[in-house]
């Protein structure tokens, strides 16, 4: 009996011994399988980024980059997604844009399900098929969109606001993101805020049509810049105070205060800016390097006053190597030669039309000066 139950318990602890050794291989991944797992994947990787590298010459780096947000081992879906944007007017190089921005556009977005219903949408209200793919190659976030939930309640929430199909549709080029927010709760807060101080529904529109990043600022953010719009002394009656709201809106308080700095530094007062942002606020959405380019121009290339400048702040924002440089050129020869001696009007020379500024300044003193129009052509077209 003695022998029976050492021998039992000798098989007892060889069985409990093998199962513990079973259950420490179970609890690893089978090796054949791990195998199998790291080549399937592997394979996806290196045939997804050999198809970027060989369709759109992406480099090897972007290409590793894009397989961590889509992986395909068949060319099936990515060459019917190029087929459904070639069909669309898309270049090859808008496309290749696309797809850096959005990799998973080439296999996550089913073309006739998903985007076409979106693309026969944007078509119905006029934006044209080249419009939208300039625009969705920029801003590709409307494609991820809801046409449901998100493009049909923004297009008819400014359908509303700006009566027109034609206006929405401007707003859409201008600033196409405008359809991927929510504009009942970022747009009609900002609306209301200024239909309390009195803006015209007419000028409304208009800002929300020429400037729709103005009117998506945040709630608080906006009633800051009107309120201090107002504090300016612009009237919210004029067109002019929703160009002034867009300008500061546009630019943080830091930006603001380095462009205030930037003219200071030729000698404006406060009273002067004042006067120039009132007159024409785009000279506060120059850039710094233009504002002093410009600047440096006029006063010491030119000679004037840069309280000139300030009275006619709209030739801040016009081109110096197309506009200011030629022109001016022009005049100082007209000085040279004693051919002008009448009081400088610097809106009719640098503000006016080409056919006006030609016949005032150049056509008219042809058998006096006629060397004076091949003088400005070439300066005109002057790369430099």
């Amino acid at each position: 009996m003695f022998v029976y139950l050492c021998r039992t318990l000798i098989n007892l602890r060889t069985f409990y011994g093998d199962l513990a050794s079973q259950s420490c291989v179970l609890q690893q991944p089978w090796p054949f399988l791990t195998r199998s797992i790291s080549s399937r994947t592997s394979h996806q990787h290196s045939f997804a980024a050999s198809y970027l590298i060989n369709t759109f010459r992406f480099s090897q780096e972007a290409a590793v980059k894009a397989t961590k947000y889509v992986n395909f081992d068949s060319s099936e879906g990515p060459d019917s997604a190029i087929a459904f944007f070639e069909s669309k007017g898309f270049s090859r190089n808008q496309i290749s844009s696309l797809i850096r921005k959005v990799p998973r556009i080439l296999v996550s977005y089913n073309p006739e399900k998903i985007l076409l219903p979106k693309f026969q949408f944007m078509y119905s209200i006029g934006i044209s098929s080249s419009d939208l793919a300039r625009t969705v190659t920029s801003y590709p976030d409307v494609l991820r969109r809801s046409l449901e939930k998100q493009l049909i309640p923004s297009v008819n929430f400014l359908r509303d606001l700006l009566r027109s199909d034609e206006r929405v549709v401007l707003a859409f080029r201008r600033f196409p993101d405008i359809f991927a927010h929510d504009l009942s709760k970022n747009v009609e807060p900002n609306v209301k805020i200024l239909r309390e101080c009195g803006v015209p529904e007419s000028n409304i529109a208009d800002l929300v049509t020429w400037h729709p990043r103005a009117i998506l600022e945040k709630n608080d953010s906006f009633r800051e810049v009107v309120n201090s719009v107002r504090k300016m002394g612009f009237n919210p009656s004029k067109g002019v105070f929703v160009l002034a709201v867009n300008a500061m809106a546009s630019m943080s308080k830091k930006k603001w205060e380095k462009k205030m700095e930037a003219y200071r530094s030729w000698g404006w007062s406060e009273e002067d800016i004042l006067v120039a942002f009132g007159k024409h606020p785009w000279c506060m959405i120059t850039s710094e390097d233009k504002i002093m380019a410009v600047m440096d121009f006029f006063v010491n290339t030119m000679g004037w006053d840069s309280y000139l400048i300030s009275r006619n702040p709209i030739i801040l924002t016009l081109s110096l190597k197309k506009r200011i440089i030629p022109r001016c050129l022009v005049f100082h020869a007209l000085l040279s030669k004693g051919l002008y001696k009448k009081e400088l009007r610097i809106h009719a020379l640098l503000n006016s039309p080409e056919e006006y500024f030609l016949k005032r300044f150049v056509t008219c003193h042809e058998k006096e000066a006629p060397q004076l129009l091949k003088l400005y052509k070439k300066k005109l077209n002057c790369p430099t």
